[in-house]
């Protein structure tokens, strides 16, 4: 069965040496990371349709690749909003740069057909199934 881990994964342990380590975290969210991508396949019977969750990414920043039967879908954010006093301190930084990726076994898809398109903060990924290749050869029973 697959694992359910909705947006974050949590490594919490009741061993742990600090009880109180995860309390900024737990206050303020974790400001060190941008988080998972999330995505949505569905058949549509010649071709699957992927769709990637990527709101505040330009075009330019996210690469799909695709490398021995894995295509790997990685967004790069490299911008940053802050606020700063009259000292140059921040007074708030939620927005982090970095990057992420995601990759996915496409063995069963013809990888010279994959289209790809991104608006309104979504990728969508068409990938065209392999057609069932016929035997070269066959025998026809006789009635």
């Amino acid at each position: 069965m697959f694992e359910m881990t909705p947006f974050e994964k949590s490594y919490r342990s009741l061993f742990s040496r600090n009880p109180f380590a995860d309390l900024e975290k737990n206050f303020f969210g974790n400001l060190n990371s941008i988080g998972e991508f999330q995505t949505d396949i569905q058949d549509q019977g010649d071709s699957f349709l992927l769709e990637a969750d990527l709101p505040g990414f330009d075009k330019k920043d996210i690469q799909v690749d695709v490398h021995h039967h894995r295509l790997t879908i990685k967004a790069t954010r490299r911008s940053q909003q802050e606020q700063q006093n009259e000292k140059g301190g921040y007074l708030r930084r939620e927005r982090t740069y970095g990057s992420f990726s995601r990759s996915f076994d496409i063995d069963a898809i013809q990888e010279d057909q994959i289209s790809a398109s991104y608006a309104d903060g979504v990728l969508r990924l068409t990938l065209p199934k392999k057609q069932e290749a016929l035997p070269a050869s066959h025998q026809i029973e006789i009635q």
